[in-house]
């Protein structure tokens, strides 16, 4: 209020000219100069053209009286047993902070879902207990809203609140927690308002955008910024649209909203060293949102491709050694046993750079590229393999959860060491035995019995098993120093090997 007062009470601002109007004046001045000049200025040089007039800021004002109607606050609550609470009281906007980014409420609630305890006394009656708030959109004239996965997760209850105070119990349709994208519904009698989707390849970096929702529990926000970067990797699922919007807890599943309208995105996370908006938060993007929200309709669940492969980075040092040509594709460290890719011909050491017919630019585009293909599709993998490009037929299967892992089985006794050829690069080699071969499913290859110097400064350790040397595949000790007799020594030179159930390279560095 002091500053408001202050402001009102001040007096009329400075009659200055503005300094566009001036330099629009003085080339207006200048153009008539040159209208009036005789004919012999004409040998006078042209004049450098003023610069364009600057656009004004975006007005969004139309933007949230057209979209706003179909943003909706999202509140959602659990049953616990009276004695249940653990700690002071704690506002809805702080729970959901804790919710989200901790993994569970603070003080030591009792998480959800949990049944009281018979022989404790103090647990009362169940009651309903506030548990978080969002935000979310209707994207149906029908009721359904989109939101996001973690803003629903564990709810018994959900409660969707439209702009014109209407509350409504929702029914929850379906959760993906690979996306973070949920739908639920709302019956309401009557046409309710909801949102236009937009293109998203048509989204451009530095482009206006408008974000609606309830940061903190404050209903029907608007806060606006730009996009300052599409289809970034976090290491998620999903490649977000980065924007400097403020978002805030609260603002979970709230729609992301470009100039014409259009939703874009659904606002889901931030990159925060505090909590609160530091000026990076991330959407995803709805095409990705769309395709989720449409399966999660039709039968509640996501159903995703998965070929059967553990894949890591390529990396400058391996693709240069390799002759690859440029540091892209996902090097497969384990194939998995009876797998779609082992069956297709897939091996561990393998190179991904296409899956059908599409480039795979980084490793993490694979799962996303393979999770987007239906189950029973035939697809086609282009693979880099010991210098040379061949492609392999892989039917892609349906996702499942993770397996573990089996550790690789130690093999029996060492066979004699390898010559001096191996020494130059610090390793003391054994051929494979045939348990050890059974049990990784190879053909062959030598196993690491100490290593040193160059060698151990790349990595290599123990127990490893060297499965070719320089992209030549090496069976046993005898090839593997005919392949090394053949290269200059004073170069690097690319191991590709096994540890446990994982494949990688290592580039080993001579001395110099």
């Amino acid at each position: 209020m002091h500053h408001a007062k202050h402001a009102a009470a001040g007096g009329p601002p400075n009659r200055r000219p503005h300094p566009t109007a001036a330099l629009a004046l003085a080339a207006l001045s200048l153009s008539a100069t040159l209208l009036a000049a005789p004919a012999r200025a004409q040998s006078v040089p042209v004049p450098v053209q003023p610069p364009t007039a600057q656009r004004g800021l975006p007005d969004f004002t139309d933007l949230v009286e057209q979209v706003g109607p179909a943003v909706v606050n999202i509140r959602t609550t659990e049953r616990v047993r009276g004695g249940q609470r653990g700690g002071p009281e704690m506002d809805e906007d702080m729970q959901e902070f804790f919710r989200r980014f901790f993994g569970q409420p603070p003080g030591g609630s009792t998480p959800p879902g949990s049944r009281p305890d018979p022989r404790n006394p103090r647990q009362g009656p169940e009651e309903e207990q506030q548990r978080g708030v969002g935000s979310g959109f209707i994207f149906t004239a029908d009721g359904y809203v989109m939101t996001n996965a973690h803003v629903v997760e564990g709810a018994d209850e959900v409660y969707v609140t439209l702009t014109d105070k209407r509350e409504f119990k929702a029914k929850i349709i379906g959760t993906d927690k690979r996306t973070d994208v949920a739908v639920v519904k709302i019956d309401v009698s009557g046409g309710l308002p909801y949102v236009k989707i937009g293109d998203v390849s048509k989204l451009r970096v530095g482009e206006w955008v408008m974000a609606i929702g309830s940061p903190f529990g404050l209903d029907n926000t608007v806060t606006a910024g730009i996009v300052s970067a599409k289809a970034r990797d976090t290491g998620e699922f999903v490649a977000f649209i980065q924007t400097d919007v403020a978002i805030n807890p609260g603002n979970s599943g709230g729609p992301l909203i470009n100039m014409r309208g259009e939703v874009v995105g659904i606002n889901s996370q931030i990159l925060s060293r505090s909590g609160g908006f530091m000026g990076v938060s991330f959407a995803i993007p709805m095409d990705e949102a769309v395709r989720v929200a449409d399966q999660l309709r039709a039968t509640g669940r996501v159903v995703r491709g998965r070929i059967g492969v553990q894949i890591g980075e390529v990396t400058k040092d391996v693709a240069e050694s390799l002759g690859l040509g440029r540091t892209s594709g996902a090097l497969v460290r384990a194939v998995e046993a009876g797998g779609p890719a082992e069956k297709g011909g897939v091996e561990a050491g393998d190179i991904i750079t296409r899956f059908d017919g599409r480039t795979v630019e980084r490793s993490s585009d694979l799962p996303r590229m393979v999770g987007n293909t239906r189950p029973g599709t035939k697809s086609t993998l282009q693979v880099f393999r010991r210098g040379q490009t061949r492609d392999l037929n892989v039917a892609v299967a349906e996702i499942e959860p993770e397996r573990s892992r089996r550790a690789m089985a130690p093999e029996n006794g060492p066979t004699p060491p390898a010559s001096a050829a191996a020494g130059v690069l610090g390793l003391t080699l054994s051929n494979l035995a045939e348990d050890a071969k059974r049990e990784l499913k190879v053909k062959g290859g030598v196993r690491v019995e100490s290593v040193d110097g160059a060698a151990a400064r790349a990595g290599l350790r123990e127990g490893d098993v060297i499965l070719s040397v320089a992209n030549t595949e090496v069976l046993d000790i005898k090839q593997f120093e005919a392949a090394l007799a053949k290269l200059d020594k004073s170069k690097p030179v690319n191991v590709l090997f096994r540890r446990g159930d994982w494949a990688q390279y290592a580039l080993i560095r001579p001395v110099k």
